[in-house]
């Protein structure tokens, strides 16, 4: 299996088909308020504000998906559980949730609870930027700085080849398809 293949499979866990909004219900933008309230401060009302916000996350919402993935990640060492931040960041970040692909990479960056990997956390911050993190932008262009040059160019090669294809796609779907028909997610 080619490098550039390998890099796609996990990437595709980050690139959300919504690169481009094409109507309202774009989903793209997410507001900024939290949705599980898991910062609350009394023990009974935190355990049902966490057992409430894994239920919404079971169920595919993605806000609550990036809250207990963040949950999990910024815990005091003791009571973090990295898995769980990984399983939930991956989660919602197929679905295009620009600040857990952000969180993804800087996981990816610090091998924090993966390996690291300077190529995949530049494409995955990469990711998040075009969905809409600017944070992510920074924090890529950061990373950029203390790559090898062939680092940097396996991975521009990865984000040419993924918007590539991405972009061949689009041009594929019918003339007459609704505003909001987006093509199919990348394997």
């Amino acid at each position: 299996m080619t490098l550039v293949r390998r890099l796609l499979i996990p990437v595709s866990l980050c690139f959300s088909a919504q690169l481009f909004a094409l109507d309202d219900s774009n989903t793209l933008l997410l507001p900024s308020d939290e949705r599980c309230l898991l910062s609350l401060s009394s023990t009974d009302s935190a355990a049902q504000a966490l057992s409430q916000c894994s239920d919404w996350a079971a169920q595919g919402d993605r806000q609550a998906q990036f809250e207990l993935g963040q949950y999990w990640l910024k815990q005091p060492l003791e009571r973090q559980d990295l898995p769980q931040a990984l399983h939930w960041l991956e989660l919602a970040s197929l679905q295009g949730h620009a600040e857990a692909q952000r969180l993804l990479g800087l996981m990816y960056w610090q091998g924090q609870g993966v390996d690291g990997n300077n190529v995949q956390a530049y494409v995955i911050l990469k990711m998040a930027a075009v969905n809409g993190s600017d944070q992510a932008m920074d924090d890529a262009d950061h990373l950029a700085e203390q790559m090898q040059r062939s680092e940097l160019a396996i991975a521009t090669q990865v984000l040419g080849d993924i918007f590539r294809r991405y972009l061949d796609e689009l041009q594929s779907l019918p003339a007459n398809a609704p505003l909001g028909a987006q093509p199919t997610p990348l394997p």
